[in-house]
């Protein structure tokens, strides 16, 4: 066991390096300071980076060149591992939102000043950070130009605690706040007490508790189609709908669907394929593809130009998932990954092809692994009906050769 040893206060976020030929490890802690070690040599040095105030989390990015540290005063940190440098800072406090709790003695601008990220994760390419903590909203930030890109509300559940900004005036008293005045019922001979089962002594209540809105953490899927948090609330999954986006690329005016089908009808599919690819409608690349004669679809993907090569792979990896066309779709990641295997392991390590063969190899094993148990269930089911067959040929011979006795006795 290694012992690491080098901060002067609480130890609150540590993590490893997702490069596999790394064994970098960073933590951040209560004294102010980010530190990166080398967590096999036991006594190899460590690299101090000091930070503007306390630090709650830490994360790497995907391709393990970069961390992201949040800190006690609503900051997000981006620190170059290589050269322990700054290469980034997102002042992101005012857009955790100033959700007011019921025992609150001050305003909400005063209480906002109290609140920080707690938990980071990176988007599968590393161009976008996640950031939850202390509120009900989850932001979501481009990294480069340090911009707020969407903010999430998690719920609007009233039974929570900290949920609205303001507290109702009418419900302010000269004693107080009277949302913390629990309303029971009366008993009989005047008792408000709520007696639980066997309590004999004490004031015999059942207390009414609220708690206070939190997201605790946060982790994108390895594809970066979607992403889970664990919440006040529960487990909360969102997910991409890309059927709702339009998002063309390279697109030029004389493009559109209908030309498309028309240059598909003309049976020339790698245009066809550049074009659909160029608009971007899933629907659309996939009637191209499905189209293309199987004996074609070597000749299609000579023909693409590398610039659609990434968008090509992608959409038939993740066509994969739901298609019932899988030798086919197996045909067009044969080429792909034959003619241009070269190119994808050059680029392995580059933020856009790691999700995309992600996604092909978690697909990939998903249809495995059906295939494997229908093929299982379908050879189980063959030798039992082989040795049924080979029981019932032999229980007839012996009843042929008792036929064949008798009616030679009767001969005689």
């Amino acid at each position: 066991m290694q012992v690491l040893t080098g901060h002067e206060g609480p130890v609150v976020s540590v993590a490893f390096s997702p490069s596999p030929a790394s064994t970098a490890l960073a933590s951040v802690s209560w004294d102010k300071t980010l530190k990166l070690w080398n967590a096999v040599e036991s006594g190899s040095s460590h690299e101090t980076v000091q930070l503007t105030a306390d630090g709650l989390c830490v994360t790497y990015r995907p391709d393990g060149e970069e961390v992201a540290v949040a800190t006690l005063d609503g900051q997000i940190t981006f620190f170059d591992c290589k050269t322990s440098q700054q290469t980034g800072s997102i002042e992101g406090r005012n857009d955790l939102g100033s959700g007011r709790s019921d025992t609150d003695l001050i305003t909400a601008k005063k209480s906002l000043q109290g609140k920080a990220f707690t938990s980071l994760c990176y988007t599968a390419d590393g161009s976008c950070i996640l950031a939850g903590g202390q509120s009900k909203n989850v932001c979501i930030y481009n990294v480069a130009e340090a911009l707020l890109l969407k903010k999430f509300e998690i719920t609007q559940n009233r039974s929570f605690d900290a949920v609205d900004d303001f507290i109702n005036r009418r419900k302010m008293t000269e004693f107080g706040n009277m949302a913390l005045v629990e309303e029971r019922e009366e008993q009989e001979g005047g008792s408000v007490a709520i007696s639980l089962p066997g309590v004999r002594s004490g004031d015999m209540a059942a207390r009414a508790f609220k708690p206070e809105v939190r997201v605790y953490c946060l982790q994108f899927s390895p594809t970066g189609q979607e992403w889970a948090a664990a919440t006040t609330e529960g487990l909360l999954i969102y997910s991409l709908d890309t059927s709702m986006v339009f998002d063309p690329f390279l697109l030029e005016q004389s493009i559109t669907p209908d030309s498309v089908r028309k240059t598909l009808q003309e049976e020339d599919w790698p245009k066809a394929l550049m074009m659909s690819i160029r608009l971007n409608e899933p629907d659309l690349i996939q009637q191209v593809v499905e189209t293309t004669r199987p004996s074609d679809v070597e000749m299609t993907v000579r023909s693409l130009p590398r610039v659609y090569l990434e968008r090509a792979l992608k959409f038939v990896a993740s066509s994969l998932e739901s298609t019932c066309h899988i030798e086919f779709y197996l045909i067009w990641v044969q080429h792909l990954v034959t003619v241009y295997g070269s190119t994808f392991q050059a680029n392995s390590r580059e933020a856009q092809v790691t999700p995309i063969l992600l996604t092909l190899q978690k697909n990939l094993t998903k249809k495995y692994e059906e295939l494997a148990k229908i093929c299982d269930f379908n050879k189980y089911t063959l030798q039992y009906l082989a040795k049924l067959g080979e029981m019932k040929s032999a229980m007839k011979v012996p009843e042929e050769m008792h036929i064949d006795s008798l009616t030679g006795a009767d001969d005689g």
